[in-house]
């Protein structure tokens, strides 16, 4: 059986694109997609990624109405959530550390809910 090989996008509605995408650039470091084919995209480092589909009334996405929540992989939780927390984003941290590693979650501009998981042994 041929098999996808990972994520090649993620494409969301946004009420205001270009500021959603600066936002993202700016707090998480997820380029914009480039302006022309001669620049690279955002590239991922290799490692582990979860697809999970979750029962359609779970609260773990926040509101009600949310449909996904992306999950960012991070060598360093700490240091992501300094940098975030000084950029005057608010982040709540999972204070359990799992078998797989730790988490935290923060919210963009729009309300979307973003996962940051630092991988055990990272």
């Amino acid at each position: 059986m041929e098999k996808v090989k990972g994520i090649g996008g993620f494409f969301i509605k946004s009420k205001d694109p270009e500021a959603l995408g600066i936002w993202y650039d700016k707090h998480l470091g997820v380029k914009l997609t480039p302006n022309s084919y001669d620049e690279l995209p955002w590239m991922q480092e290799a490692g582990p990624t979860v697809f999970a589909p979750f029962p359609s009334d779970t609260d773990y996405f926040g509101r009600e109405s949310q449909m996904w929540m992306v999950n960012f992989r991070v060598a360093n939780l700490d240091a992501m959530i300094i940098q975030l927390h000084s950029s005057g984003v608010e982040v709540i941290v999972d204070p359990e550390e799992y078998p797989n590693g730790r988490f935290a979650t923060l919210y963009d501009p729009e309300g979307n809910p973003i996962q940051l998981w630092e991988p055990a042994g990272s």
